[in-house]
């Protein structure tokens, strides 16, 4: 199963990159897929359409996994990475995206397909999201809004697995 995993460069520092390729452990934990769900809920969309729509919610859950370490690099991740169908559970449910499944199991090893990243300048704005949805100044939702439109306004760049080495960080 084709999966797209919400991550940080900071978690892709364990990877192992060769010349050729790379492996990394994916983690146990939220991913998104095109998922049956995710496929009847979007009866006239090709698969392509539905691949877009789940690396897109994964790009958003990055946003998530960023605000978890603030430390990090602030710049929004995907990988996407070829699992067992076994290690990959239905997600959460009610209230969660239809392309969102739960990966039930470290998986040690698992080849990387490709990782996308944020180009270094998106880091400000991905900065000014998380300040404002921290914030409780009365201004705040209005700012998050404007900031969550410029993140999404960006494209994340494609890198080829055994770039990973070579990703500008912000």
């Amino acid at each position: 199963m084709r999966l797209y995993v919400p991550a940080t460069l900071d978690e892709l520092d364990a990877a192992v990159v060769t010349a050729s390729a790379a492996t990394w452990t994916v983690p146990g934990g939220p991913a998104h897929a095109v998922t049956a769900a995710l496929a009847s809920s979007l009866p006239d969309e090709d698969d392509e359409g539905r691949e877009w729509l789940a690396f897109l919610a994964a790009a958003h859950d990055s946003l998530l996994r960023i605000a978890g370490a603030p430390d990090g690099v602030r710049l929004r991740v995907v990988v996407t990475v070829e699992v067992p169908d076994d290690a990959v559970a239905a997600g959460p449910g009610e209230g969660s995206p239809a392309s969102q499944v739960t990966v039930t199991r470290s998986l040690p090893g698992t080849k990387v397909v490709a990782v996308h990243v944020d180009e270094p300048e998106a880091a400000a704005d991905v900065a000014e999201v998380l300040d404002a949805a921290a914030s409780d100044a009365p201004e705040a939702e209005a700012v998050l809004d404007d900031a969550i439109q410029r993140v999404t306004d960006r494209d994340l760049l494609w890198y080829a697995p055994e770039e990973l080495r070579a990703i500008p960080r912000a």
